[in-house]
């Protein structure tokens, strides 16, 4: 049984309730901390480095560093769009159990506040994976803790929730009664401890493909070096010239389509942010194939517990015929390896470049719910309606909307 108590107005940003779960042979006492202010989120660091040495999280995405800064350079304040904090933290006595990190925004919609709230990460595919972490063992609870929070609260209309599937994902879905759908998958790479090994376990026709990476450049007279830029005063300088590979990749034509995702001054001034801070913490990985004295191939990593997560990528299409992509990858590969990392998580999407190296597809999913209320089904579908623009309503409900996103 959950049970809540009043919120604390105490003016620093937060607000509590507590809430208790009780099963044979097992009670537990959670407190339920709501933050809703930036200054709340960087008082979060320890709680954060306690969920991390519980859960063995591997995503950036998930980490202190991340969500800080994206609160800092994401959350809009405009006339018509208000987004604010509302991480919800769990605590167990002294110790944090879980950490949920909602954003909610609320947009005016004629004469109405329309109040949304999804995980932190609702951006232009920056943020590749939005996810909560939850110390093992205590799904259940937190899930029922959270469960009974959201109920006595009515400034939300709806909520997008996001899972990667698992225990708590399965809590949350009885405790909410969701219905969750597939989002894309991710994919993760288990390491052998060689080299040798891990290309032994490679299909034919990606054995054959790195022969004839090394072995083309190689025949034409072509050396590489492979680098990986970790120091934070160079962060800058590989940055740099990762966003002009960024940008030659998305329009090299004949190849499969891949938008710049860094083309708004906002988005790479957070990734120049975010960077810097997991490379302050010996996190961030630039890796670089230089041939001829000029970096032709990038791609960011975060190293997170004992595995790296590869993040985009770019390289200069005059070299694509060498596969300088495939070379980085391999190379990157082989660093995992030998530095002891275990997993590395190639990122969501099942296309080739991923899954040719086989890994094993880890699966995410979505499920929207409203808050029950008549107004929140009302405006929910009035929102989705002015989002759309399509027909009559449509075109008036938008006009109605005063603020939206451009991430410029």
């Amino acid at each position: 049984m959950v049970h809540l108590k009043s919120d604390k107005g105490d003016g620093s940003g937060s607000d509590s309730a507590a809430a208790g779960f009780s099963r044979a042979r097992d009670a537990r006492e959670l407190t339920v901390d709501v933050i809703r202010s930036v200054a709340g989120v960087a008082g979060l660091q320890r709680d954060f480095a306690q969920l991390q040495a519980s859960t063995g999280n591997t995503l950036p995405f998930a980490c202190y560093e991340w969500q800080l800064t994206w609160c800092r350079h994401f959350l809009d304040q405009d006339l018509g769009i208000l987004d604010q904090p509302m991480f919800y933290v769990i605590r167990d006595g002294g110790t944090c159990v879980g950490m949920i990190p909602l954003i909610r925004t609320t947009r005016r919609l004629g004469g109405l506040n329309v109040s949304s709230v999804g995980l932190l990460g609702a951006d232009p595919a920056i943020t590749e994976i939005r996810t909560s972490l939850v110390q093992p063992g205590y799904e259940e609870s937190v899930a029922m803790a959270v469960d009974a929070r959201l109920k006595g609260a009515r400034d939300w209309d709806w909520i997008q929730w996001i899972a990667t599937g698992g225990a708590f994902g399965a809590a949350l879905g009885r405790a909410r009664e969701l219905r969750w759908q597939p989002l894309a998958a991710s994919y993760l790479l288990d390491l052998p401890p060689t080299w040798e090994e891990f290309r032994a376990g490679l299909k034919r026709n990606i054995r054959e493909s790195l022969r004839h990476c090394y072995n083309s450049l190689k025949r034409d007279g072509h050396r590489f070096e492979f680098r990986i830029v970790t120091e934070k005063a160079a962060v800058p300088a590989a940055l740099d010239r990762f966003f002009e590979l960024h940008v030659q990749r998305a329009a090299m034509r004949g190849a499969v389509a891949h938008p710049n995702r860094f083309a708004s001054p906002v988005v790479r001034n957070f990734v120049y942010d975010v960077c810097a801070q997991f490379a302050e913490r010996g996190k961030l990985r630039v890796f670089q194939l230089e041939i001829a004295g000029q970096v032709v191939a990038s791609r960011i990593g975060f190293v997170v517990g004992e595995s790296l997560y590869l993040y985009y990528s770019g390289f200069d299409p005059h070299w694509s015929r060498y596969s300088v992509m495939t070379t980085t990858v391999a190379e990157t590969i082989k660093y995992a390896i030998a530095q002891g990392i275990t997993t590395i998580n190639l990122s969501p999407g099942n296309d080739v470049s991923k899954t040719r190296w086989g890994p094993r597809e880890v699966s995410h999913q979505t499920a929207y719910e409203h808050s029950g209320r008549l107004r929140s089904r009302l405006v929910r579908h009035a929102y989705i309606k002015a989002s759309s623009g399509q027909g009559l309503q449509g075109w008036l409900l938008q006009r109605l909307m005063p603020g939206r996103r451009t991430w410029n």
